[in-house]
C-alpha cells in the first residue's frame, strides 16, 4: 500500500519547509509514504525548496491556474505514481500532520473512500465571526445537495482513495472543497469526517484576500453548486415562483375586470403577461438543464473509466 501526501503550492518557499518538517515519513498501514508538490506557477523558489526538503515528486504548472486546478493536477499525478490513498494538505501548515493517521484510518478500514478533517472552527481564534458563519453555511449547503453529513466542508485536509480520485472532476476554479464532496455524494462515494487539530497561522489565507471578496466568491460558489448539481430544482423553483406571481397578478386583473374596474388596471395585465412568459421559459430551462446534467454525468463516467484504464 502506498500513501502519497500532496500539497498544492503557490509561492510557498517561506512556509513550505515548516509544513514538510511536520509530515510523516511512515504511516501505519502503508508500506510506502511519499510526498508530492504541485507548484502552481510560483515565481519564487517553491520547487527548489521542495526538492531540497526531500519531496519525491514535484509537478509544475507553467503559470498560476488556481487552487482547484492544482488540486486536480495533484490527484492525477498521485494516481499515476501508484498511490492507493492520497492525503491533501496545505503548504501553510494549517493542519496538524500528526492527524494523518486518523484521516486515513476509515479508508484502511474500508468504511469510506473520502475522509474530511473537521476543524475546531468555534475554537479557531483567527477566524472572524463572518467567516465562521460562511463556513457553517457552506457546510449546510453541501450537506443538503450531497446528502452527506460532513461537518466542515471547506476543509482542505482530506484523504481520498485511488478509486475515488479517478471519479472526481472539479469545475469550480476558485476552490475544490465543496464541489468534491457533492460529487462524492452523487456518485455514491462513501464520505465521513474525523476531528482534526489545527496549527497557528504562518501567513494570511490566500483565498481570503478581503472579507467582501471572500463573501462574494463564497456565495457565487454556493449558487454555482446548485446550478451544476441541482439544475432542475434550481430553475424549476425560480420558474414556479415567477409563474405563480404572474398568475396572482393576472387573477387580480380578472377580478377587477369582472367587477367593472379593469380599465385602470392594464399595467397589471402587462406585468402578469411578462411574468407568466418569464416563468414558463424558466421552467423550460429547468428541463433543458436537467438533460444537460444527465449528459454531464455520462461524460464523467466515461472519463472515469478512461482514467482508470490509463492508471493501470
Amino acid at each position: 500500500m502506498k500513501l502519497i501526501i500532496q500539497i498544492p503550492c503557490f509561492n510557498e518557499e517561506a512556509s513550505l519547509p515548516v509544513a514538510l518538517a511536520d509530515l510523516p515519513k511512515t504511516v501505519e498501514g502503508f508500506d510506502e509514504v511519499e510526498w508530492l508538490i504541485v507548484d502552481d506557477g510560483s515565481s519564487d523558489n517553491t520547487a527548489a525548496v521542495a526538492e531540497d526538503n526531500g519531496v519525491q515528486h514535484v509537478v509544475r504548472h507553467v503559470h498560476n491556474q488556481g487552487l482547484a486546478r492544482a488540486f486536480m493536477t495533484g490527484l492525477e499525478a498521485c494516481v499515476n505514481h501508484g498511490a492507493d490513498v492520497i492525503v491533501n494538505t496545505d503548504a501553510d501548515n494549517q493542519y496538524n500532520a500528526a492527524d494523518i493517521e486518523s484521516l486515513v484510518k476509515p479508508i484502511l478500514e474500508q468504511r469510506a473512500e473520502m475522509v474530511i478533517g473537521a476543524r475546531p472552527i468555534n475554537e479557531t481564534s483567527h477566524f472572524s465571526m463572518l467567516k465562521k458563519m460562511l463556513q457553517r453555511l457552506g457546510s449546510w449547503v453541501v450537506r443538503i445537495v450531497s446528502g452527506t453529513t460532513i461537518e466542515d466542508a471547506p476543509s482542505g485536509f482530506r484523504a481520498i482513495s485511488r478509486d475515488a480520485a479517478t471519479k472526481l472532476m472539479v469545475f469550480n476554479e476558485y476552490t475544490y472543497t465543496l464541489e468534491t464532496i457533492i460529487q462524492a455524494g452523487q456518485k455514491n462515494i462513501p464520505v465521513v469526517s474525523v476531528p482534526i487539530r489545527t496549527n497557528k497561522d504562518l501567513r494570511p489565507s490566500r483565498l481570503v484576500r478581503s472579507m467582501p471578496s471572500y463573501v462574494a466568491k463564497s456565495m457565487m460558489t454556493i449558487i454555482r453548486i446548485f446550478i451544476i448539481y441541482r439544475p432542475f430544482r434550481f430553475f424549476m423553483t425560480i420558474g414556479v415562483i415567477i409563474f405563480a406571481i404572474g398568475t396572482l397578478i393576472g387573477l387580480r386583473f380578472v377580478w377587477y375586470y369582472l367587477t367593472g374596474d379593469g380599465s385602470g388596471k392594464i399595467q397589471s395585465l402587462i406585468l402578469a403577461a411578462v411574468l407568466l412568459g418569464m416563468g414558463f421559459q424558466t421552467i423550460l430551462i429547468a428541463f433543458v438543464a436537467d438533460l444537460l446534467a444527465a449528459n454531464r454525468k455520462l461524460l464523467e463516467e466515461q472519463r472515469q473509466k478512461l482514467r482508470s484504464l490509463a492508471s493501470e
